[in-house]
Parts: structure tokens; sequence; C-alpha cells
């Protein structure tokens, strides 16, 4: 029995994914719990045309974080904190602050999408962040932490 399954399945398949399982399998379960749809000669025809409009929107979304991804080339971005002895910073250099740097610089990108090697930022110097604007997009920042005047 072919079915279209409309939610990931373990150890079966992704959305979207049009998979042969076992009669009792698709009749008693997979159907019945929402996990699938029968594999009709029309069911395919929509899966196919679902696949190709969303094949032309990820291309799309994929340009527009290139783009993004490309602001970056030549920014430089440097972060002031309070310091005191030994370069050690009074609390510490998060990602959200760097999305607000980045922001202020015309690059818009959700803190949840930036990770700065090493976690929360404790001393002065120079660090690296991994910013990821699409799923296939992912781009590295180098900025600096500097102290107050």
């Amino acid at each position: 029995m072919e079915v279209i399954l409309k939610k990931d399945v373990d150890n079966l398949g992704f959305v979207d994914d049009l998979v042969t399982v076992k009669n009792g399998y698709g009749r008693n379960y997979l159907i019945p719990q929402g996990f699938a749809i029968l594999a009709t000669p029309s069911a395919k025809k929509v899966l196919e045309e679902n696949l190709k409009q969303r094949a032309y929107k990820e291309k799309k979304s994929v340009d527009a974080a290139k783009a993004q991804a490309e602001k970056l080339n030549g920014l430089e971005i440097k972060l002031t904190a309070k310091a005191g002895e030994a370069d050690k910073l009074f609390g510490s250099v998060t990602d959200a602050d760097l999305a607000e740097a980045l922001a202020k610089e015309g690059v818009q990108i959700d803190r949840k999408f930036i990770t700065i090697a090493g976690g929360n930022i404790k001393r002065l110097g120079q660090y690296e962040a991994s910013l990821r604007f699409h799923r296939d997009v992912i781009a590295n920042l180098t900025f600096d932490v500097v102290a107050e005047a």
C-alpha cells in the first residue's frame, strides 16, 4: 500500500514522502492517526504540485538569506562592555548583544540563530560567531569585544 506522509514518522519517512507500507500498518495506524493519506492518483498530482510550489518558495527564501549573509562581508562589529582587571568583563556579552549590534548595522537576525563559539563571552578580545540565516545559509562573523572608554 502506498501512502503519502502528512507528519514525520520515525524509521519511515518525512512529511510529503511517498512510501510503501504493509496494508495493516497503513490502514490501522498511519491513516487513522492522521500520519498519512492514501496515495491515489489525484493525491499524487496534488503532492507533485505542492512540491513544485514549495521548491519555488524555498529558492526565494534562500536567495533572501544569501543577500543578508552578503551584508556581513567587510562588516566590523565592536561590542563595548565594562571591564575590570585582566580584561575580565563585568557581566557577559551574549548572542542578544550581538543581534542588537547587527541590527544597528542593517542585518536583521533573531538571536536564536546566532551561536557564539564558547557560549557567553567573559573577557575582552576577538571572537567568532556562526549566524544561521536559513537551513542552507550559514555565515561566520568575527567581532571584537572592547572596553568602554
